[in-house]
This record gives structure tokens, sequence and C-alpha cells, in this order.
């Protein structure tokens, strides 16, 4: 996993990022510039219905961005993120 706006950024450039998860209360400009940057390499990304917070708490560090980059993690979160 990889947090933050640069952290996910690399990891997309890299081509490890499996999936993008953001907060719903990310800036619009953060938010703009990673979907973009995830766009080009064909990451899916999924906005939560959850503030940076209760994202943060959920992974120990309050941040707006994840980048999955594990294969089966990611498509776990795919499954249980659209249900």
């Amino acid at each position: 996993m990889s947090l933050g706006f640069d952290a996910a950024e690399e990891a997309i450039k890299k081509g490890k990022s499996r999936l993008l998860i953001l907060a719903s209360d990310l800036s619009e400009r953060s938010k703009n510039a990673i979907i973009k940057t995830a766009q080009l390499q064909s990451i899916r990304t999924i906005v939560l219905d959850v503030t940076m917070d209760r994202l943060g708490t959920a992974v120990g560090k309050t941040t707006g961005i994840i980048s999955v980059n594990d294969r089966g993690f990611a498509e776990k979160m795919k499954t249980l993120c659209t249900e």
C-alpha cells in the first residue's frame, strides 16, 4: 500500500498500483491530478463515501489517497467497495 499523493503517484508511474482509493473530502485539485495519472495507466479508482480522517483511522495514518499495490488485496477491495 502507498499512502498519500506522492507515494500513490509514484506507485502508479512505476506500475505497482492495482487500485486507487480516494476519500470523499480530498481536494478537487488532488483528486483530479491523481485520477488523471491513474487513467493514463488504466488503474481503477474508487471514491469512498468516507472522510480522510475516517480513511486514515482504517490504515493508521491520515490520508485521502491509498494506492493498493497487491493484486489479490486490490481485487478483494474492489469487491468489497462495490457491494
